[in-house]
């Protein structure tokens, strides 16, 4: 689909997306991670290519775009963590979330997360197979 990885401003449009879902240029470009104010013809422009790349796709509403992400944060994050784990931290991932941990503010929800991440991996849901917990609605 893809074969380059993301750049960190694609990145953060595919970060909105798959938080939000389905938006407008309109909707990202009010939304991005960094908090940069941006052109909107800038934001449109990263996700016309973005959508050449395969990375998203559209629907036409009226006069607008809506844009939606064709990769699942999994598939493209995978690879760049694994490579973060091993590159950087020698390989544990241990080393790489205590860095997380000390390094961020955790709430005691995202504990109990990571908690049942780690019990769900102790039961058989290594590698290869969905660990990953869904928020609960709030």
């Amino acid at each position: 689909m893809y074969y380059r990885e993301p750049s960190r401003l694609e990145m953060q449009v595919l970060s909105v997306l798959w938080q939000r879902g389905a938006s407008t240029v309109r909707e990202v470009m009010e939304v991005m991670p960094d908090r940069k104010a941006r052109a909107y013809t800038t934001i449109l422009s990263v996700m016309q290519v973005m959508e050449k790349k395969g990375l998203l796709s559209h629907v036409t509403e009226g006069n607008t775009h809506v844009y939606q992400a064709r990769v699942s944060r999994q598939k493209v994050t995978g690879p760049w963590l694994r490579s973060l784990v091993s590159q950087v931290f020698g390989g544990s991932t241990a080393t790489t979330l205590q860095l997380l941990l000390a390094e961020q503010k955790v709430s005691r929800e995202e504990l109990d997360e990571i908690k049942e991440i780690i019990a769900r991996h102790e039961n058989g849901a290594g590698p290869g197979k969905r660990a990953l917990v869904k928020k609960k609605a709030s």
